[in-house]
Formats: C-alpha cells, sequence, structure tokens
C-alpha cells in the first residue's frame, strides 16, 4: 500500500465513522471521498481477497445476500456490499466499513451494477463472475440489452482466468465467445420436452437469436425471455446445465419451495424470480465446496433484504415493501401477487429520478390487467410520478372510488394505518423506496439506515 493509499483509506474509514455513528448514514459518500484522494484505493483494500462479482438487470442484491449466507457456512471473512450500493464508490464503502476477521480465506462478495463492471474488474481482478438476467431497464441510461450486456462483456476480458457462472437460460449469456470456464445453471422441469415447439409472447424482449437474428423458438418458457431456447434456424441452443431446479413444489408471496436433484430447498419470501436467485446462490456455494445440506440451511435461514420484499408491521398491519424496476420485474411481482390466498390492499409508489430511470412508459408494459382485483380491496397512488400510476391502474381495470392518492410519506403512511385490510403490498421504484424507509426510520417505525 502507497502513501496515497494508506491516506484514502484513513480518511475514507474516519468519514465513514462520522457518518454512521453520528449521522446515521452514507453508503457511498466514504468511498467517494477516498477515491478523491487516490482514484484507485480499491485496488489497495482488495488485495488478498478472492472476488465474486454479482451483475445482471434483476436479482443482484438477493443473489448476493443468498451467496454470503451460504459462504459463511464453510468461510469465516466474508465481505459484502448488503446496501445494494453497487457502482464503485459504494463497493469502495463496504471494504472501508469491513471488520477484518481471522481467517485462512477472504472472500468479498460483490453486487456491481452492469455499467461499472469494467472499472471495478480493473481494480479488483475477481476470480468470479455471476451473471443473472439482462432485460430492459432504464433505457436512458443502458440502452439495449446488447449494450448492457457488451458492458459486462468489456469487464469480463481483463479477466479471462475467472469463471463465469451464468443463467443458461437467458440466450444472451451463451452468445459471446469467451476463454473462461463457464458454469450454467437453470430450469429443467418435468414438462420441459425436446418435442415441445413454441414462440414467447409477442410483446417479449430478448428472443431474437444472438447468432442468426431469427426468432427464438422454446421447448419450455420459465417467464418473459428465460427457458430452454433454441433456434430452428441456425441451431442455436441454451448450453448443458451443470446445476438446474427440476420441480416447483409450492409458491406463496412469502416462501417458495423447489428441488434441485432428489432434495427440497425453501426459503422465505416468493416469486418464480428467487427461485432463480437461489439458484444462481447454490451454483456458487457448490463450485466453492459447500454439501447440498449447508446451502439448504442456509436457505432456510436467510433473512429479508431492504426493500426486496422487505416485512415490516405498522399500524397492526403486515406490509411488504418490495422494489420494482422494470417490466419483466414488475411483471413477476404481479403475478406472484396472484399466488397471494388472503385479500390484501396495494400500494403503488412511482418516482422519475435517475436512479429509477427518467422514462415511465414501462409501466405499461407489465399486466396490471391481469391481477385477482376482487382480492385488492383499497389501492394506494404516491410518489412523484402519482398521476401516471393512477391512469395505468385506471385503464387497467380498478375503479376509482377504489383509489386514494398520497402525495408524500406522511400522508402516505396516515392512509396506510386506514386500510381494510391486513395485508399490506408496497411496489416502489429505487428512490421512492429509500425515501419511504427514510421517512419509516425517522418514525421508529423500523430501524434507520440499511
Amino acid at each position: 500500500m502507497n502513501l496515497k493509499s494508506g491516506i484514502a483509506k484513513v480518511a475514507g474509514k474516519s468519514s465513514y465513522w462520522f457518518l454512521h455513528n453520528v449521522l446515521k448514514g452514507g453508503t457511498s459518500f466514504p468511498g467517494k471521498f477516498a477515491m478523491k484522494i487516490d482514484p484507485e484505493v480499491l485496488n489497495s483494500l482488495a488485495k488478498g481477497y478472492e472476488t465474486i462479482i454479482v451483475t445482471g438487470t434483476n436479482g443482484k442484491t438477493m443473489t448476493t445476500a443468498l451467496i454470503v449466507e451460504a459462504l459463511k457456512k464453510k468461510y469465516g471473512d466474508i465481505l459484502t456490499n448488503p446496501s445494494g450500493s453497487n457502482m464503485q464508490q459504494g463497493i469502495v464503502t463496504a471494504f472501508l466499513a469491513h471488520k477484518n476477521k481471522r481467517a485462512k480465506k477472504k472472500i468479498a462478495v460483490l453486487e456491481v451494477d452492469e455499467a461499472n463492471v469494467k472499472m471495478v474488474t480493473k481494480l479488483l481482478h475477481p476470480s468470479v463472475f455471476v451473471l443473472t438476467n439482462i432485460f430492459r431497464d432504464q433505457m436512458d441510461r443502458y440502452g439495449e440489452i446488447y449494450t448492457t450486456y457488451q458492458k459486462i462483456v468489456d469487464g469480463i476480458k481483463l479477466a479471462p482466468d475467472a469463471t463465469i457462472i451464468a443463467n443458461g437460460d437467458a440466450s444472451i449469456f451463451s452468445s459471446v465467445e469467451l476463454p473462461n470456464k463457464k458454469v450454467f445453471y437453470g430450469f429443467k422441469l418435468p414438462e420441459d420436452k425436446p418435442e415441445n415447439d413454441f414462440k414467447a409472447p409477442v410483446n417479449t424482449d430478448g428472443v431474437l437469436c444472438p447468432k442468426c437474428d431469427h426468432i427464438l423458438h422454446y421447448h419450455e418458457r420459465i417467464y418473459a425471455n428465460l427457458g430452454d431456447y433454441f433456434c430452428p434456424n441456425c441451431g442455436y441452443h441454451r448450453p448443458e446445465l451443470t446445476y438446474s431446479v427440476n420441480q416447483i413444489i409450492d409458491q406463496t408471496p412469502n416462501s417458495l419451495k423447489f428441488k434441485m436433484g432428489e432434495k427440497e430447498y425453501s426459503i422465505g419470501i416468493g416469486g418464480t424470480y428467487n427461485i432463480y436467485n437461489a439458484l444462481a446462490a447454490y451454483s456458487v456455494a457448490r463450485e466453492f465446496g459447500l454439501s447440498e445440506e449447508e446451502v439448504a440451511q442456509s436457505f432456510a435461514e436467510n433473512k429479508r433484504i431492504f426493500g426486496r420484499q422487505e416485512l415490516i408491521n405498522y399500524a397492526d398491519k403486515e406490509i411488504d415493501l418490495i422494489l420494482v424496476k422494470n417490466p419483466v420485474g414488475l411483471d413477476e411481482v404481479l403475478h406472484m401477487l396472484n399466488t397471494e390466498k388472503d385479500n390484501y390492499s396495494l400500494v403503488t409508489l412511482l418516482n422519475a429520478n435517475h436512479a429509477d430511470g427518467i422514462d415511465t412508459s414501462w409501466i405499461w408494459d407489465a399486466d396490471y390487467e391481469g391481477l385477482n382485483k376482487d382480492q385488492i380491496k383499497k389501492v394506494i397512488v404516491g410518489g412523484k410520478r402519482w398521476h401516471d400510476m393512477g391512469f395505468r391502474l385506471e385503464v387497467s381495470g380498478f375503479e376509482p372510488g377504489l383509489m386514494t392518492t398520497a402525495t408524500n410519506n406522511e400522508a402516505l403512511l396516515d392512509e396506510i394505518s386506514k386500510l381494510p385490510t391486513k395485508k399490506v403490498y408496497i411496489l416502489a421504484t429505487y428512490t421512492a423506496m429509500l425515501s419511504l424507509r427514510k421517512t419509516m426510520g425517522e418514525k421508529k417505525i423500523i430501524k434507520a439506515g440499511m
């Protein structure tokens, strides 16, 4: 460690201590401050760590958390960025905040924003890349899915010795020739038969063959463009899977049971998309030498993550706070809500800040029409773009008399306390979720911070 990086480390750690012990916050500023002194301070901080980078459009935070919980069963010192602050300054902060433990093997499991993979890889030299999926998301920032994937590939090319653990059900992840060792995971369900031959629905993104641009067909489709795909024109097809889910046993909004091989696994969270996240974590854990029993135990013990199906008790309500940020993710959350057996109230918070994506047209691509509206006894719309959200719900078939508007967090909490159901689902974009959690923290409804 040179003098400059040493000063940057001390300054960053000091600012982190002050922000967290005095001001009770700050997930990226200490990293930003340290990088002002030494732009390459991450290189020094990460020395001695074997690093796993988790990236992709959806599921990064949950996959990262599941990997961390699993690896803790075998390894003593696991560093991560649990707040979801996944750009370079947030990752530097994670290293500054970490208290080193005595361990033979030090591992960093880091969620990394897709556009930051290259600059982070330059400094960290990761040994594993975990790729979750690529969907349209914040088009104003990322562009099309092929542009997003190229950003990731540009980073991977800097680490040709690293292992790629990728979602084999996503056709884009085997479209580029790379020298890296590849491990693929996906679904192999009983209904997944070689003789099946069908196309995805017409509005599905990413279904052109990466090799010849013809429309892909499927033997089985799990959701969106994910599944056992093949191209009838050039023969491009899903790669051989190393790890797979072969049965979905039961789903509710707050639980999943599924099989991998002959063993049953459970996690206390809902949504088919979270089975993919668990499968990605399982794949990493198995590659790192964990037994099936150790993985199953870690899944059963997994804690909820802030804003990702986070359970909150307030005013005698059971609130489920769920981050939504693009049409595929939102669509899967809506499908998950249809597994709810009880009546509930729905809260939708829509912002259009830079971190959310300034274009809100994506809400029209999600299937609000398919919600079981008989179960939804009241709707609250909020966020800076509440009027857009309210109009979208009206078009989808919600009666205007069923809906209430809350233009700020204090009004929202007041309206939530009056809701007629015990169960409440809040679907919020990123900055709306952070803003609501901040207000809840100030009112002691939840613990402040991440």
